[in-house]
């Protein structure tokens, strides 16, 4: 898929690793509820207001804070409760939000990403929301990410996941394999173009199985199996299927002591910087640096991810959303905001207009979806799969990236490698 990148736009990048949150603090104005309702809901406000005065608090990503302000108003509006901004350090906050709510002093409500709803809905912590007709107002996908022993737990507001930018100026045409991307960059090298075949960033100590996971898949490799409705099975482990030693194989020819289409030296930023510097024709990443390399003048074209085997290259689906904590004491509130406020048009077009991230309501995205750089992310994202929200993938993580680091390295055997690293996952998984 070929697509021109048009101006830079004002939409931020996308935010990773370390961010802030800000707390919401709702108070009821208590009392005055029904004389400052708009018209046509004043009767609202007694219901939310549980017992007179209510406030909730909401944990959320601070720079998604300003994109709240206008539907907080609307809020008040309806149903008196007033919408206070406060900032909270996002590092800790979900294992914080584990921890504050059984004792009552967590928040009413929280922003994450759906990855976070295992661990969640295994302590206890959040409560199932009833989005009723709205379910089919969202994506599909986004609905399914937020679904959890077959209830949703979740509003999802965004939706994220990679593809292959790359460079038209050093290469033309779009390839369908990765081969072609390899002999592609290796030419544009050889040419003087370039400085770089291929780029994808590395973490020096975990690697990156999250972006190379559409290679992966495309060997028949997938990290669970998955039931009929979707939803994955920590029974059903298949790193360990047969191809995934070709696999490993794979990483060891493309890594270090192979042809170093795979650095193990170039970290996230380093890969970033050399593509905006116009050093290599492509660079597996997502949305979130699309307006960096806008703002260098690159010319862009975001292009299906390429095949290694003979399946399709899907990468992992990353939804954020709101949940609401089971131990909330004002919940009717809570689910009124989260379920008919943070669901609409305006919400959402404000969190994709601050935050970037194509919008998980379906109206919202359309609209998006104007821009070609987001419609082509959200076709390739049509045919990826959720990242596995089950509490067992916390056991995947470090063994699947270091090994990965390992191969790319030339330090480990492929086959030996791999085994054992599917032995350890097996053996923590049977632990938790």
């Amino acid at each position: 898929m070929k697509v021109r990148s048009p101006q830079p736009t004002r939409r931020h990048a996308l935010i990773t690793g370390v961010m802030s949150v800000a707390v919401l603090a709702l108070t009821a104005c208590g009392g005055g509820a029904a004389e400052s309702s708009s018209a046509g809901s004043s009767s609202a406000a007694p219901n939310l207001a549980e017992g007179g005065a209510t406030t909730l608090t909401m944990w959320v990503d601070a720079e998604r804070a300003p994109a709240l302000e206008e539907i907080t108003k609307s809020f008040k509006e309806d149903t008196g409760i007033e919408v206070k901004l406060a900032v909270k350090d996002f590092a800790a906050v979900r294992d914080d939000f584990i921890t504050q709510v059984p004792t009552g002093k967590g928040p009413d409500l929280i922003v994450g990403p759906h990855d976070w709803l295992g661990t969640f809905v295994q302590n206890g912590v959040v409560a199932p929301v009833e989005l009723g007709d709205k379910a089919s107002e969202f994506q599909e996908s986004a609905v399914q990410a937020m679904t959890y022993d077959g209830n949703v737990y979740g509003v999802p507001y965004a939706l994220e996941n990679i593809a292959l930018l790359r460079n038209t100026d050093l290469v033309p045409e779009a390839a369908a394999t990765f081969d072609e991307v390899i002999a592609n960059g290796e030419a544009a090298v050889a040419e003087g173009k370039a400085t770089y075949p291929f780029l994808v960033g590395m973490d020096p100590k975990q690697g990156d199985p999250y972006h190379l996971y559409p290679l992966q898949t495309s060997m028949g490799v997938p990290v669970f199996g998955q039931n009929e409705d979707g939803s994955y099975n920590p029974d059903e482990l298949l790193l360990g299927e047969p191809n995934g030693v070709e696999f490993a194989k794979k990483l060891v020819e493309w890594g270090d002591t192979g042809s170093k289409i795979i650095n193990s030296n170039i970290t996230g930023d380093i890969a970033k910087e050399k593509f905006n510097a116009g050093e290599s024709p492509y660079f597996l990443t997502g949305p979130w640096n699309v307006p960096d390399a806008q703002a260098a003048g690159l010319n862009l074209a975001v292009d299906t991810l390429p095949t290694v085997g003979d399946q399709d290259a899907q990468p992992f689906i990353g939804v954020n959303g709101f949940f609401i904590s089971s131990k909330s004491a004002n919940a009717l509130a809570a689910n009124e905001f989260a379920v008919n406020y943070l669901s609409t048009e305006a919400a959402q077009d404000a969190m994709y207009d601050v935050g970037g991230r194509p919008p998980a309501l379906k109206a919202s995205f359309d609209k998006a979806a104007s821009d070609p750089i987001v419609a082509a992310f959200g076709e390739i994202g049509a045919n990826g799969v959720p990242m596995p929200a089950l509490p067992e993938m916390q056991a995947v993580w470090a063994d699947w990236g270091g090994t990965e680091l390992a191969l790319i390295k030339g330090s480990a055997d492929p086959a030996a490698a791999w085994t054992t690293m599917v032995s350890n996952i097996e053996a923590k998984i049977a632990e938790q």
